[in-house]
């Protein structure tokens, strides 16, 4: 897998900015901006990264979609720029959307695979990744559920199909209920590595057959909340002020188990964490490169933590 940088070779931070910073998620946000009433006219890719011509095209990650939004309005406001225009899809559909050269930037909730960085190349298209956010994954129960932790090893055995009952973990006997997000999605594929398989790419672990797939982060944390047996994971903003219990995740058993906190987070002590990507046709420039700037300005960041996701360190 192919390195991860941040604005092409920075580090990563562990910044924090000011808790009265901190809002609760808008899930309903009101960002019927430009951006969003004309997400369906795209222009016809150039195959570069400029976003010269028209709006900025941005695709990809549920997971960041509204918080693109957010990105997207705000940036709206500055004197001669144009907002960009933000659609998701999930952080496959956007990857899929670079290789085509169909957007200029590409959210994504995981890395780029080396097989789509090869058809990307073949492309004429160089993918080249900026960290602008980070997130943790939460995973979510119904909030009568009394079990309130769990290991990562618990959680692969959980949703391969090897832990089947609640008992099994200390919870009541009852069947366990697994909801996921979709496979296109960068929040399944990235739980996939890093919970089933134990950090490997590759591996012959799966999802147990029985695992209920959502379109969306919102319907997984709607159907938890209704679903006394459920169990899935969502990115920390879609977890936060919902009526579903997070649970406290160690990496093993003997570890301390700590909440998705952006925090926990920070201090890397939450086990489940993971960047969150812009990825263009080779270093950002003209448009794309501005609005590159902004959101991992003090304002872009503000933003982030607005949001419910975690800052990176502002240049």
């Amino acid at each position: 897998m192919h390195n991860v940088i941040r604005r092409w070779g920075a580090s990563l931070s562990t910044r924090r900015l000011p808790r009265d910073l901190m809002k609760p998620r808008l899930r309903t946000i009101c960002l019927l901006t430009a951006a969003v009433v004309i997400a369906g006219c795209s222009r016809p890719g150039n195959g570069g990264s400029s976003g010269t011509g028209g709006s900025i095209r941005i695709k990809g990650s549920d997971t960041m979609v509204n918080l693109g939004q957010a990105w997207a309005e705000a940036y709206g406001h500055i004197p001669g720029s144009e907002p960009p225009v933000v659609q998701g899809g999930g952080s496959g559909t956007g990857i899929a959307a670079l290789i085509n050269k169909d957007t200029d930037i590409a959210q994504s909730s995981r890395e780029m695979k080396d097989e789509e960085i090869a058809k990307a190349r073949a492309n004429g298209v160089n993918p080249v990744p900026t960290i602008v956010a980070q997130d943790a994954l939460c995973v979510i129960v119904h909030k009568d559920n009394p079990v309130y932790r769990l290991t990562v090893g618990q959680l692969g055995d959980i949703f391969s199909g090897r832990i089947t009952n609640w008992k099994e973990v200390g919870g009541n006997d009852e069947m366990i209920v697994l909801l996921s997000r979709e496979k296109n999605s960068g929040t399944h594929v990235f739980f996939l590595e890093h919970v089933i398989r134990h950090g490997k790419s590759n591996g012959p672990e799966q999802f147990s057959p029985s695992t209920q797939m959502q379109p969306s982060s919102q319907t997984l944390v709607t159907q938890i909340a209704v679903s006394p047996g459920g169990i899935g994971y969502v990115g920390l903003g879609y977890a936060e002020g919902a009526d579903v219990k997070e649970l406290a995740v160690a990496d093993k058993e003997g570890k301390t188990y700590t909440k998705p906190t952006v925090a926990n987070v920070m201090n890397r002590t939450y086990p489940i964490s993971r960047p969150l990507l812009f990825y263009t046709n080779g270093a950002p420039t003209g448009n794309v490169r501005k609005f590159v700037d902004f959101v991992l300005s003090e304002e872009g960041q503000r933003i982030t933590e607005q949001m419910e996701f975690v800052p990176v360190n502002n240049p």
